[in-house]
């Protein structure tokens, strides 16, 4: 098996080039310029990763998929950005960086954010690799998980949460939705370019859940353990916003436990698809990361 490490970076490369190949064909304005600084300041790009290695671990092509990787990583930012606004979580840094208002303004920021979902239709919609079908069952698969039944739901229960403790199982289905339907979003787009079958999809989509609830468990721990050089984004906020985490009902080491636990189901779900190494070791890594 290839070194995890090495083909993130490779992948992380590829869908950058393949964004600045995008941005560079449109207009110099402030927007772009707003959109593009958001997008090309770095990030493990995890969900276009998951993209590529489900449709090369069902026998898709690399072309098929990058499209939908990109789009995948417009939605993430286009979040990103949104999440930071001082109407959310009116955070400072992003990626080790100030965050998109802090540079263009609170308007801008929320403009270069719209545009970004848009511009991810444009680019599933535009996929030339794959067939009318395929490309109406990605786009499906980025509305859902993307709008008011998706990651926007998760948002809002985020919001409503602030200041109040909420209950064990509406912190999973903040999470759920919050975190995990782009990141099993985005497994489904790499089996859905593959034109995988349906037990293919629905596996990547269980691994999706899994590897969304694990990331999210390990934010919370870093969160409160952390560093905010190492993360690139301030440590802490979610006590000072008074946010219900998986530390408010349990312990960091009962946490990493459970984290530990759904991070195995997730790898059970492809470990009978060959080549499904590479998936399982990164679901693993995920676990000792520090940032």
């Amino acid at each position: 098996m290839r070194d995890i490490k090495t083909v993130i970076n490779e992948n992380a490369v590829l869908v950058e080039n393949a964004l600045k190949v995008f941005l560079d064909k449109k207009s110099d304005t402030t927007l772009y310029k707003a959109m593009e600084y958001s997008l090309m300041c770095g990030g493990k790009r995890i969900r276009p990763f998951l993209a590529l290695e489900f449709c090369r671990m069902f026998g898709g092509s690399e072309d098929a998929v990058l499209p939908y990787a990109m789009a995948i990583e417009m939605i993430h930012t286009f979040s990103l950005i949104h999440d930071d606004l001082p109407c959310m979580d009116n955070d400072d840094l992003r990626r080790g960086k100030p965050t998109n208002h802090k540079v263009f303004g609170e308007a801008t920021a929320l403009l270069a954010g719209d545009a970004m979902v848009f511009s991810a239709f444009e680019c599933a919609l535009s996929n030339e690799h794959v067939s009318a079908e395929n490309k109406l069952a990605a786009a499906r698969e980025l509305a859902l998980s993307s709008g008011a039944d998706g990651m926007c739901a998760g948002q809002m229960i985020d919001l409503e949460g602030e200041g109040k403790k909420l209950a064990f199982d509406e912190l999973l289905s903040l999470h759920a939705h919050k975190t995990g339907c782009l990141i099993r979003a985005a497994a489904k787009l790499g089996a859905i370019a593959a034109n995988a079958d349906s037990d293919a999809i629905k596996a990547a989509d269980t691994y999706g859940a899994g590897v969304g609830l694990a990331f999210q468990i390990i934010d919370d721990i870093l969160d409160k353990f952390g560093s905010t050089e190492e993360l690139g984004k301030p440590v802490g906020s979610d006590a000072k916003n008074e946010k219900t985490t998986f530390l408010t009902f349990m312990s960091a080491e009962e946490a990493l436990e459970y984290a530990k636990k759904v991070t195995g189901e997730a790898c059970a779900a492809i470990c009978k698809y060959d080549n499904s190494e590479l998936l399982i070791g990164f679901a693993e890594m995920l676990l000792k990361r520090k940032n």
